[in-house]
């Protein structure tokens, strides 16, 4: 971070920093505190502004802008004003400088709602055809048991719930996924960060229907039970993370999902269902404790390898 201050004193971008934000070499923690900062004073981001402009990326950035500026109807401003006093405007909020007076934009245009910026947040995932098939996932196990007097059907239900989330994952993030995956690797908002959230917005919705799915069937004698599945898929998701950093996302989830779908859902196809077939891998308190040890080895490994998320995925 920058120099220390006195407690209570406001903090401002230094010249040093900005040089370190535009040539890419600050910190994380820094690059986000510097984008958090410029939102709301404008003095700090005339001077990250002249920073990136006087850069390397300065003649591309003003290229990027011209053609930009000229495609939405709007004309490049005079070659006579330097970087120095160009100020750069933040699409969804109004500049305000360091003394709190608001500046009055430039050019503005419409703020995205906060629900947009939610909808793009959560990936490709929850806007894709993977929420329907979890769906029809659940509805299927349901209509099996239901209607169809299918003992079988928790036993599959409970089989196939830990890969959902990891194929969630395959779908959300890297570069076969997600057509703005280039622009957001590059910004300190991409990378794991992206990519955890998105992850939480699919275990935020495999959790509670596949448990409630679950719960709802027809209890089987000897059978774990609906919630047995939450350790082994939040295992797999992590080793998924966790494997993706070295060989990409789409790679680690089909290796692991095709793996597990061989070990466990492919017995309960070739057979009738029993007890025995599920019990090693989602009942009693060594199974259940070997994922959890396995969830916190692959989460450690995640933390490590964090930094590799801020590359592009290998093609």
């Amino acid at each position: 971070m920058t120099a220390p201050h006195a407690p209570g004193a406001p903090w401002h971008v230094s010249d040093a920093l900005a040089r370190r934000y535009a040539d890419g070499t600050a910190a994380e923690t820094d690059a986000w505190s510097v984008e958090k900062h410029v939102e709301a004073c404008g003095r700090c981001a005339a001077r990250v502004s002249a920073a990136v402009r006087t850069g390397a990326a300065g003649p591309t950035l003003a290229a990027v802008r011209t053609d930009l500026l000229t495609t939405l109807g709007h004309h490049p401003e005079p070659a006579t004003r330097t970087a120095a006093t160009v100020e750069p405007v933040s699409p969804t909020t109004t500049p305000v400088a360091c003394s709190g007076r608001p500046r009055a934009p430039r050019f503005s245009p419409a703020p995205l709602s906060r629900w947009a910026r939610l909808w793009w947040a959560v990936g490709p995932a929850l806007r894709g055809a993977w929420v329907v098939a979890v769906v029809l996932v659940v509805g299927g196990a349901f209509g099996l048991a239901h209607g169809a007097g299918f003992q079988g059907a928790r036993s599959l239900l409970l089989a196939l719930s830990p890969v959902l989330p990891v194929a969630g994952v395959a779908v959300s993030y890297g570069r076969h996924a997600d057509p703005l995956y280039e622009i957001t690797a590059a910004t300190p908002s991409g990378g794991l960060r992206l990519l955890l959230t998105r992850t939480a917005a699919v275990l935020a919705v495999c959790v509670p229907l596949l448990t409630a799915g679950g719960a709802l069937l027809p209890p089987v004698a000897g059978f774990p039970g609906a919630a047995a599945w939450l350790l082994p898929g939040l295992a797999l998701t992590l080793a998924a993370l966790a494997l993706g950093s070295f060989v990409g996302c789409r790679t680690a989830a089909v290796t692991l999902g095709g793996g597990w779908l061989l070990a466990v859902a492919g017995p309960l196809l070739g057979g009738p269902a029993t007890s025995s077939t599920l019990v090693p891998y989602f009942s009693g308190p060594a199974a259940q404790g070997s994922w959890a040890a396995a969830a916190l080895a692959c989460g450690a490994l995640l933390a490590l390898r964090r930094r590799s998320f801020d590359h592009l995925e290998p093609r």
